[in-house]
C-alpha cells in the first residue's frame, strides 16, 4: 500500500471519528448533567442531614423542656406544701412538699445527661444557676419544716413572710426560662436550615429533570447519528469493494490494451520484414504505435510518476498524429499535477484529440489548433480552440465522449465548457491545482 493510499485511509477514519465523535455541545450538556447530579446528591444529602438534626433537637428540646418544667413544678408543689404546713401546722400539707423534694433530685439528673454532652458555655451557666436556686429554694424549705418540727413555730413564720424564698423562686422561673428560651432558638434553627435546604432543593429538581431530559433528546440524535454513520460506513466499504474491482478490470483490460499494441506492433514490422522500400512506412507507424501507447498509459495513470507537468500531458494527447508544428499551438504557465488529475484530464484531452482528428481541425489541411492556460492562485484556466472546421450545427445527441467528459469534470473538481463557433469549437476548462 503506497503513501498516498494510507494517507487516505488516514483521512477517512479521522473523518467517520468527527462524525461520530460526539460534539462540543455534547461534551457540555453531559458535564452539565453530571455536576447538577453531583450538586443535586449533596443537597439531599445535607436536606437529609438537616432534617435528622432538626429532629435530634425537636427531640433535645422537648425533653429540657419538659424537665425544667419539672424542676420548677417540684419546687412550687413543695413551696405549697410547706407554706400550708406553717400555717396551719397540718402535717397533712407536708405529702407535697415531701413528693417535690423527693423528685427534684431525679429531675436535676436528668437535666445533667440532657446538657452536659451538647451544651455550650451560656447553657451550662444557666443550668448550673438554676440547681444552685432550687438547692438553695429546697434548703429554705427544709429548714422552715425543720424549725416547725422543733416548735419555733415563730422564727418559721418570720423566715416564710420574708422575700428570701420568694426571690429564690422568682429568680428560678426567670433562669428557667433563658433556657428553655435557649433551647427553643436551638430548634428554630435547624429548622430554619432545613426550611432553606428543602427550598433549594425544588428549583435544582426542576432544572436537572430539564438536563436530563435534554441529555436523553441528545442521546437519541447521537443514536440515530451513529446508525447514520454506521449505514454509510457500510456504504462506503461496498463502494470501496466496487472501485477495487473496478480498477482490477480497469488493470486488466490496461494489460490486454498493451499487448494489442505489441501484437499490432509485432504484425507491422513482420509486414515489412524482407521489404527495404517499406522500413520507412513501418518506422513511422511503429513510432505513432509507441506514442499512441504512450498516451494510453498517461491517460490511463499507467505511469510510475506520481505526478506530471500540464505541458507534457497535453504534448503526450496529441504525439500521436505528428501534426506539423504550424499547425497547433502550446502555451502556458508551469503546472505540476498529481496523478488523480492527470488522469481524468488526460481521459478529457485524449477524446478532444480524437474528435479533433476524425471531426474538428485536424481532420482538414488547413484547421489548426491552439492550448492555452494561465495559472491564479489555485486554478488553472485552459482553453482548446480549434480553427478551420466549421460545424454544421452542434451535437443533437450526448454520446460516450461527451459523458466521459462530464464525469472527468466531476472527477477534478472543476468545469468543463464547450461552446461551438462557425469555425470551429472552443472548449474551457477550470479546475483546482494544490
Amino acid at each position: 500500500m503506497d503513501s498516498e493510499t494510507e494517507q487516505q485511509l488516514f483521512a477517512r477514519k479521522r473523518l467517520g471519528w468527527r462524525r461520530t465523535a460526539p460534539g462540543m455541545a455534547s461534551l457540555a450538556l453531559f458535564a452539565l448533567v453530571a455536576l447538577s447530579l453531583l450538586a443535586a446528591t449533596w443537597l439531599i444529602f445535607s436536606t437529609v442531614r438537616a432534617e435528622r438534626a432538626e429532629r435530634v433537637q425537636a427531640a433535645q428540646t422537648r425533653d429540657v423542656l419538659d424537665t425544667l418544667r419539672e424542676i420548677v413544678s417540684a419546687t412550687v408543689n413543695a413551696e405549697t406544701g410547706q407554706r400550708g404546713y406553717i400555717l396551719t401546722l397540718d402535717r397533712r400539707y407536708l405529702a407535697p412538699y415531701q413528693l417535690g423534694a423527693a423528685s427534684y433530685p431525679a429531675a436535676m439528673r436528668r437535666l445533667h445527661a440532657l446538657l452536659d454532652p451538647v451544651a455550650d458555655r451560656p447553657q451550662r451557666d444557666l443550668r448550673a444557676r438554676v440547681e444552685k436556686l432550687a438547692d438553695a429554694k429546697f434548703a429554705e424549705m427544709a429548714e422552715t419544716v425543720s424549725l416547725v418540727d422543733d416548735g419555733q413555730i415563730l422564727d418559721a413564720k418570720e423566715r416564710l413572710l420574708s422575700d428570701e424564698g420568694q426571690d429564690l423562686m422568682t429568680e428560678l422561673r426567670a433562669t428557667a426560662g433563658e433556657l428553655e428560651a435557649i433551647e427553643e432558638g436551638r430548634l428554630r434553627q435547624a429548622a430554619a436550615i432545613t426550611l432553606r435546604l428543602e427550598s433549594r432543593m425544588a428549583p435544582l429538581l426542576v432544572g436537572l429533570l430539564g438536563l436530563i431530559l435534554g441529555a436523553l433528546v441528545l442521546g437519541l440524535w447521537q443514536v440515530v447519528r451513529g446508525a447514520r454513520a454506521e449505514a454509510l460506513a457500510a456504504t462506503a466499504q461496498d463502494l470501496s469493494e466496487a472501485r477495487d474491482r473496478a480498477d482490477l478490470l480497469a488493470r486488466e483490460l490496461n494489460h490486454r490494451v498493451k499487448n494489442l499494441f505489441a501484437v499490432v506492433l509485432a504484425i507491422v514490422r513482420m509486414s515489412g520484414r524482407g521489404d527495404p522500400a517499406a522500413k520507412a512506412t513501418v518506422d513511422k507507424i511503429a513510432e505513432r504505435l509507441h506514442a499512441l501507447l504512450r498516451s494510453h498509459e498517461v491517460t490511463q495513470g499507467d505511469g510510475a510518476l506520481q505526478t506530471i507537468e500540464l505541458r507534457e500531458l497535453i504534448e503526450t494527447a496529441l504525439a500521436p498524429y505528428r501534426l506539423d508544428g504550424s499547425r497547433y499551438r502550446i502555451d502556458g504557465d508551469p503546472v505540476t499535477l498529481r496523478s488523480t488529475m492527470a488522469v481524468p484530464l488526460g481521459l478529457v484531452l485524449h477524446e478532444l484529440a480524437t474528435n479533433a482528428v476524425k471531426y474538428g481541425s485536424l481532420a482538414t489541411a488547413e484547421g489548426t489548433l491552439a492550448v492555452e492556460w494561465k495559472r491564479d492562485a489555485k486554478r488553472v484556466r485552459l482553453t482548446w480552440r480549434e480553427d478551420g472546421a466549421a460545424l454544421e450545427s452542434p451535437p443533437a445527441e450526448e454520446g460516450f465522449g461527451s459523458m466521459l467528459i462530464a464525469g472527468s469534470a466531476r472527477q477534478i473538481g472543476g468545469t468543463i465548457e464547450r461552446s461551438f463557433h462557425p469555425t470551429g469549437v472552443e472548449v474551457t476548462m477550470e479546475f483546482p491545482v494544490g
